[in-house]
């Protein structure tokens, strides 16, 4: 065996990449979000009024998120950017509004029910567990998304989770079983 394959080492292997589109609406926190896996100070962040792309590096794993806006205008283009994404993470407000959750339900279950992402992973997080008005799991699933139980048992596999920017070991572990989960898609 030549000396050099023992002490030179080649590059690292490459990691697999996973596309992924972000969507929720206004002030869900999206761009919050990937700020903070892409460990970028959250003091400049502004809201996406169109669309944006990040590199979310893992350690096993590369993620190309697509952050879409969520602004009433923007929503309505959505369906544009879903092509060849590989899985879902869809961000809610859990500190919200009545009319802004039931508006949030109705979008996931149009992303749900969407040909192109209706098989697909979803990563469902329930943001702004620090605020006082935050709702549970429970109440998530119980006041907004009633029929969110039902497309789980068919089609897309689901993680719902409550989550805050405080705890960023918490949002390292749910995008950790969204990879296991598209892994083996």
């Amino acid at each position: 065996m030549c000396f050099r394959a023992l002490c030179c080492k080649g590059p690292p292997p490459a990691r697999p990449e996973y596309d992924l589109v972000c969507i929720g609406l206004t002030g869900s926190g999206k761009t919050s979000l990937l700020s903070k896996l892409c460990s970028e100070s959250p003091d400049n962040v502004v809201s996406t009024t169109g669309f944006s792309i990040k590199a979310v590096p893992f350690q096993n794993a590369i993620l190309n998120v697509k952050e879409l806006g969520g602004a009433d205008n923007i929503r309505k283009y959505w369906s544009r950017y879903y092509q060849g994404s590989q899985g879902v993470i869809f961000v809610l407000d859990s500190a919200s509004s009545e009319d802004d959750l039931e508006a949030a339900r109705n979008e996931l279950h149009s992303a749900l029910q969407h040909p192109q992402l209706c098989t697909l992973p979803f990563l469902i997080l329930a943001n702004h567990q620090d605020k006082p008005a935050a709702r549970s799991v429970q109440e998530v699933c119980l006041i907004n998304m009633t029929t969110l139980c039902l497309p789980c048992l068919y089609g897309p596999k689901m993680i719902l989770n409550l989550f805050s920017f405080l705890f960023v070991s918490i949002l390292n572990l749910l995008f950790s079983k969204l990879l296991l989960v598209m892994e083996f898609a």
